[in-house]
């Protein structure tokens, strides 16, 4: 016998992840179905907070928008045939000129201009793929997929994809002019 799948809305998500049961675990919605992502390993935290920090700070001093971390949620896709999708980003920068104003508990609901994905050993390569391709439908204009093991960074734009090593430069291209940062500057040594 067939059943078919019950598929989740945003604002049913929303309520889920606020239940005790939820609170201390890591869920995205991505086209309707809850999926539970693993914990960050060290290395995964260690470089997060690194780039961050240096995102942060560039942002900060020319008052640009916000930048976010920690799996902050955006809503990549709502009401597309009930298969909503609501991805946890580790690192996003929005520009002030995009911001809902005041922030509040709620989730951003546009696709942020950059999102920055760090790598763990457990990420699938299909779903990493998906994720990059969800931003880039939502109007995310940058996307850096960080990888510690082989410490690169694979830059995403909607007309290409590239590959740098540790002594390239990462820019932040037209969406944050004059960021720049070597690639090997990422990594703890």
């Amino acid at each position: 016998m067939f059943v078919q799948q019950q598929y989740v809305t945003v604002d049913r998500f929303l309520e889920m992840v606020e239940q005790p049961q939820y609170q201390d675990r890591v869920l995205e919605l991505v086209e309707g179905a809850i999926v539970e992502m693993s914990k960050p390993t060290r290395i995964h935290g260690v470089v997060t907070m690194r780039l961050a920090l240096k995102i942060a700070n560039f942002v900060e001093e020319r008052k640009l928008g916000e930048v976010t971390v920690g799996d902050t949620g955006f809503v990549l896709k709502r009401h597309a045939h009930e298969r909503d999708t609501v991805r946890g980003l580790d690192i996003a920068f929005v520009n002030s000129d995009r911001l809902p104003s005041p922030p509040d508990n709620t989730w951003y609901e546009i696709g942020p201009d950059l999102a920055v994905e760090v790598i763990s050993p457990n990420n699938k390569t299909a779903d990493t793929h998906l994720k990059v391709t969800q931003l880039l439908n939502a109007g995310t204009r940058l996307i850096w997929v960080v990888y510690p093991e082989n410490r690169s960074v694979v830059t995403h734009t909607a007309n290409r994809a590239k590959t740098l090593y540790e002594d390239d430069t990462l820019s932040g291209g037209d969406v944050l002019p004059g960021f720049e940062l070597r690639v090997g500057d990422i990594f703890p040594s």
